[in-house]
Formats: C-alpha cells, structure tokens, sequence
C-alpha cells in the first residue's frame, strides 16, 4: 500500500532535496524511498525510475533559475543587469548544488518542456545582453563566455580552489565587473552592423 500524500510531485521534490544535499551523481531512488519513510518498490506505484524523476527536476531546475533570473535582472539594464544575474546564478548554484548539475545539461530533444524552458533561458540572457547590442554569433559567444566564467567560479569553489584569504564573493563581483566592460567592445561586426535601437 502506498504511503498517503506521496504523488509524483512529492517524489521529485524529496528527490531535490536529496541531490542538493548529497550531489546529483550519488543520487539514488533507494535514497529517496528512505527519506520519504517508504519502501524502494513503493516509489514505482508513482514514478517510473530515476530517469523519470532527473527529467523532471532537469525542466523544475531550469525553470527555477529562469525566475531567479529574471528577478535579479528586471528593471537593470546593461553592467547592472549582467551583475545582477551573474550574482543571482552564483547564488541559486550555491544553494541547490546538485540542481544546478542539471541545469548545465543541453536540452534533451525527446523531451519539449526541457526544449521549451532551455529556450526560455536564452531569450532572457539575450534580452539582457541587448544593450550592448550583440547578436548572432557575437551573442552566442558572449552568453558562452559570461556561463563559462560563473560556472567555473562555482566549481573551482565548491571543489575549494580558493585558498588565498582575499573575499571570494569580491574577486567574483570583480570578474563580472570585468566582463561587463569586455561585453561593451565584444562585437565582431562578422554578422554585420548592429541595429539601430
């Protein structure tokens, strides 16, 4: 007999949970029965395995950071919006560490709400890199640059790369503060003059 109140959506937020609390690779659906309070074979009356609950959580994680991103950047525009979402992605990657190893996934084209809320995330980062006026390649690189930048801080971090006794946050606020200024002088003009806004 199943255990009253367990739903799918229950099993994939202990699931997050759990990721968050002991990194996605050591995620297991065992671990999940145990912390609901219920068998493993319990679990499969409501989800059918571990793929099934990742891809959940892969869509939940991405649409999660999209509002945390959007927040951090509404009514910013140019460096301010940059520094506000790159704080905020440090931020919510620091707090839900095993969620975040989801986001930096590609999406899975079998699965469209993973396609949808993917491209939802980048017309939001282009909106906000619309000030320096990028596009096509030029925006592409630059959305490249600004995640590679993040998501090695938070690594290098989490893996404790960071020995030296000056403020981490400060040398992050710096790095950002200096790709900004990057952002302003990244046009290639090979994908022709900007437009006039």
């Amino acid at each position: 007999m199943s255990r009253p109140g367990l739903t799918p959506v229950r099993v994939v937020e202990e699931a997050e949970l759990l990721a968050d609390e002991v990194g996605l690779a050591n995620l297991t659906l065992a671990g999940v029965a145990s912390r609901l309070g219920v068998r493993l074979p319990s679990l499969y009356k409501h989800v059918a395995g571990l793929d099934a609950v990742a891809s959940s959580m892969v869509v939940r994680a991405k649409q999660e950071l999209v509002g945390v991103l959007a927040r951090s950047a509404a009514g910013r525009s140019g460096d301010a919006a940059v520094a506000a979402m790159c704080r905020a992605y440090l931020d919510w990657g620091r707090r839900h560490p095993g969620r975040y190893a989801l986001t930096i996934r590609a999406p899975d084209p079998q699965n469209p709400a993973d396609c949808q809320v993917d491209a939802d995330l980048l017309a939001l980062v282009y909106d906000v890199l619309a000030a320096y006026a990028l596009q096509g390649s030029d925006a592409v690189d630059a959305i490249r640059a600004l995640r590679a930048a993040v998501h090695g801080f938070l690594e290098l971090e989490h893996a404790g790369g960071f020995g030296q006794p000056e403020d981490v946050d400060r040398s992050f606020d710096r790095m950002i503060e200096g790709l900004s200024k990057l952002l302003a002088s990244w046009r290639s003009d090979a994908d022709g003059p900007a437009p006039s806004l």
